[in-house]
C-alpha cells in the first residue's frame, strides 16, 4: 500500500519508539482510516459495552472520511494507554490540566492511523518516561463526550481506542503541560473516592492489567 502500511494490524506483541517511527504518517492518505477501522474491526469485544462503543465507532467512521482528524467537529479518533510499570503490579494515571479529573494518558490522532502509535507517543509525552512500549493489540474500545472546562471549545465526541502500554524497570515519571500530576496506583486503588476514577476508565484498568500481567506472564518479546 502506498507509503509502507499494512493493510492488517501488527502482530500482537510489545513494540517500542523505533517500531512507531518506522510508521510513516501522511494524513491525507486514503488508505489511512481503513487501517485505523480494520483495527477496530479486528478488536474482539469482552464486554456488552465494548462491543457497542465498536458498533459506534466504526458507524461514525464510515460517515465520516475524516475521522482522523480534529477538523472533524462531531467527532473524531483518539487513541490512550494504561500505563503500567514493568511487572504491571501498578499503573500511572494523570490529573488531566484541561478537566480536572485523573484520567489515563490520551490524545487525538491527528491524521495518524497507526492508533498504538499514537497511544504510545501520547503517553511518552505525558508521562515523560523514556523506553516505553506498548501490546500492539487494543484492550478496549470507548465513546464519550469531550467537554473542556477552561477554554472555549465546542463540545465533541472522542471514539478512543485504547492500549496498554509497559514501563521499563525503574522508570521515573516527569509530567508535562498537559497533567498538573501523576499519580502510580494498585488495582485495589481504582475505586478511591479521592481519585475519582468513572466507570470508562475503571473498565479500561480492569482490561489493561489483565492482559499485561498475561502478556508479561508469558514472557512476549518486545520489537524495538
Amino acid at each position: 500500500m502506498p507509503g509502507g502500511r499494512s493493510a492488517s494490524p501488527p502482530t500482537p506483541c510489545w513494540l517500542g519508539a523505533a517500531a512507531a517511527a518506522q510508521q510513516s504518517v501522511d494524513a491525507d492518505e486514503p488508505s489511512g482510516l481503513a487501517e485505523a477501522i480494520e483495527t477496530v474491526k479486528c478488536f474482539m469485544p469482552r464486554d456488552r459495552m465494548q462491543a457497542q462503543y465498536r458498533r459506534r465507532l466504526l458507524a461514525f467512521a464510515a460517515r465520516h472520511p475524516d475521522a482522523l482528524h480534529r477538523s472533524c467537529e462531531a467527532g473524531h479518533l483518539t487513541a490512550s494507554a494504561w500505563v503500567v510499570n514493568h511487572d504491571a503490579t501498578r499503573a500511572l494515571v494523570l490529573l488531566h490540566a484541561k478537566i480536572g479529573r485523573w484520567l489515563q494518558p490520551g490524545g487525538h490522532a491527528d491524521g495518524e492511523s497507526s492508533l498504538w502509535g499514537v497511544a504510545l507517543r501520547e503517553a511518552t509525552e505525558e508521562t515523560g518516561i523514556d523506553g516505553l512500549e506498548v501490546w500492539a493489540e487494543p484492550v478496549d474500545v470507548d465513546v464519550h463526550l469531550f467537554v473542556n472546562r477552561r477554554h472555549p471549545e465546542p463540545s465533541h465526541l472522542h471514539f478512543d481506542v485504547r492500549y496498554v502500554v509497559r514501563c521499563p524497570p525503574d522508570a521515573s515519571s516527569h509530567p508535562n503541560h498537559e497533567s498538573d500530576a501523576l499519580r502510580w496506583v494498585t488495582s485495589d486503588q481504582l475505586t478511591d473516592a479521592d481519585l475519582g476514577l468513572d466507570a470508562s476508565t475503571r473498565r479500561l484498568a480492569r482490561y489493561g492489567f489483565r492482559v499485561a500481567r498475561a502478556v508479561i506472564g508469558s514472557r512476549q518479546p518486545a520489537k524495538r
